[in-house]
């Protein structure tokens, strides 16, 4: 009797799952699921991050859940060195990235050294697992197709 040797689980998060509110619980769900959804006015329609009750334009309480691109571009970039980033390795790459939409928002970069992070450098959402189950939206370089 041969037995296949045992192929090892891949390790497990350590990266610490989102902090879910009601506001933006569409927003968390969609990412668990890939998918990278945005908030905007159903009235005036300018987008809004976080996801938040009322817009910060025109005060509609009235919002429409939308498929974003998962393009953009990086406006600006570090890594915290102190204290020790909490659920990482490595302290990340922490980006502020300039969506297509028109709004920015604060992510990590991933697939790329520090080094090679540029001004305006095109990227692409992607996911990556926390504990918990749960997936959160990063960025990383876009492909050149």
């Amino acid at each position: 009797m041969s037995t296949a040797p045992e192929t090892p689980a891949p390790p497990k998060p350590t990266r610490i799952a989102p902090i879910v509110t009601l506001d933006a619980k569409f927003f968390w769900d969609a990412a668990d699921r890939g998918e990278f959804l945005g908030e905007r006015c159903g009235q005036c329609k300018a987008f809004r991050f976080p996801p938040r009750p009322m817009c910060p334009h025109c005060h509609s309480l009235t919002r429409e859940e939308v498929k974003l691109s998962g393009h953009g571009t990086v406006h600006g970039w570090t890594i915290p060195r102190h204290p020790p980033p909490f659920g990482f390795k490595e302290a990340p790459i922490v980006v502020i990235v300039q969506l297509d939409e028109g709004f920015r928002m604060v992510s990590n970069l991933v697939g790329v050294a520090y080094h090679d992070v540029r001004q305006d450098m095109p990227v692409e959402v992607d996911f990556e697992p926390t504990m918990g189950n749960h997936k959160v939206p990063v960025f990383r370089p876009r492909s050149a197709s």
